[in-house]
């Protein structure tokens, strides 16, 4: 019995090794294959998120900003009843005011020691560049209020040269005339161009444009104002003139700010700066505006105006939240390139929101003004990057290290305006 039993087991055995060893085989090769495959492929989807998931949120932090823009610009002209600029960033700072204090009390975030003085100067200088952003948007195209933000780089670098003794090359002064000359393209100020605007697209001169037919409205612009078209305020040339100013102005506030978050450096939190920013800005809309005799505080008559309302509100912080994580993942070099993507999206909105084109002589403006925050941000490519680890936008631009200072402003800008 066992010497049967033992021929049987040794019989069952060698038959089966010999049928299963080419399949066991095949599925081997198979299977080596498919762990040199697999593994190959995620670990290159893995790294592709991780070296693109900073951008996009750097994407979707400018898609925040145009989307906040566009709805502030409705507000302002597309109503009967129009919110002023000073209101509008009551809406927006009162919000992230809110927001930061809830996030700085909930993570504890310590307060800051011996630089209050210049977290007010920081605070004030924003809220001056955020109100000539508002104000220019009211009076002027969303393309050219936009596109004129685009000189905060050549600002900044002046700026740094004259407070900071930072170096100021001959290449950076010579963008910021090609930046300043954009300006003057996009102003089309009375006495320099005559004639009237050439239209873009029929060659034709543009008449002034007091607001778009229904017909020429997308879907989304005329479902957003419940059946209206929102027009355009006639704008007279004094006017005009007075917005460009303010905007300008507006980019030096900005430009001061960032200037002195370089200054500040490490010794505050960066969200203790934005709420410092934020505050002040709240404070000082609302002050001008109950001071001053023919501004006052305006209701919003529809849930359209709540709505835009709203979007302010949460797109602001929302900017400020994605760029913050987008720029901890992502190198100031390719953040700063992105941030261009706000000039399409203001000419895409424009066409379709409001059914209109810059003229030629805004459009080359456009170039001019892009060309020199592009030179600038090429002269500081060049210069080695030292890899300190960003915290938020602000840091991440302004930070200790002065090679990477100049480089990512204009993520900056984009973040505050």
């Amino acid at each position: 019995m066992g010497g049967s039993r033992s021929y049987g087991a040794t019989s069952a055995a060698g038959p089966d090794d010999n049928r299963s060893t080419p399949a066991v085989t095949d599925h081997q090769v198979q299977d080596a294959e498919e762990q040199t495959q697999h593994p190959s492929a995620r670990r290159k989807l893995k790294q592709f998120y991780e070296r693109n998931f900073g951008l996009f949120l750097v994407f979707l932090a400018q898609t925040c900003g145009s989307v906040m823009n566009t709805a502030a610009k409705l507000l302002a002209t597309g109503y009967e009843t129009k919110f002023h600029a000073l209101q509008i960033i009551f809406v927006r700072m009162s919000c992230t005011t809110i927001l930061s204090c809830l996030y700085i009390w909930y993570n504890r975030i310590p307060r800051s020691q011996g630089v209050t003085g210049l977290l007010i100067l920081r605070g004030t200088a924003g809220f001056i560049g955020l109100f000539g952003l508002y104000y220019s948007l009211s009076w002027l195209e969303f393309a050219d209020a936009t596109v004129i933000t685009f000189i905060v780089p050549t600002m900044t670098a002046l700026v740094c040269w004259v407070w900071l003794r930072e170096p100021y090359t001959v290449k950076e002064a010579l963008a910021g005339l090609l930046a300043f000359t954009g300006v003057l393209f996009v102003a089309r100020l009375a006495w320099l161009f005559r004639s009237a605007p050439l239209d873009p697209i029929s060659g034709e001169p543009a008449e002034p444009v007091e607001g778009p037919d229904s017909s020429s409205l997308s879907l989304l612009s005329f479902g957003i104002l419940g059946g209206k078209a929102p027009s355009l305020p006639p704008v007279s040339a004094e006017q005009r003139t007075i917005a460009i100013i303010l905007a300008v102005l507006g980019t030096f506030g900005a430009s001061t700010a960032y200037a002195t978050i370089r200054v500040i450096g490490k010794r505050a939190h960066s969200l203790i700066s934005v709420t410092y920013f934020a505050f002040l800005s709240t404070i000082g809309s609302a002050l001008i505006i109950l001071v001053h005799p023919d501004l006052q505080f305006v209701m919003p008559e529809d849930l359209s105006q709540w709505g835009l309302i709203a979007i302010i509100g949460l797109a602001g912080f929302a900017l400020q939240f994605l760029l913050t994580e987008g720029l901890q993942r992502e190198k100031g070099g390719r953040a700063t390139n992105l941030t261009y993507l706000q000039l399409v999206f203001a000419l895409i909105v424009e066409r379709l929101v409001w059914g209109t084109t810059p003229p030629l002589e805004s459009l080359f403006g456009a170039v001019l003004i892009i060309g020199a925050a592009v030179w600038v941000s090429l002269q500081k490519n060049a210069v080695k990057e030292k890899g300190s680890k960003a915290v938020d936008e602000e840091s991440s631009l302004l930070g200790d290290e002065q090679g990477e200072n100049e480089v990512r402003r204009r993520s900056l800008a984009s973040a505050e305006e």
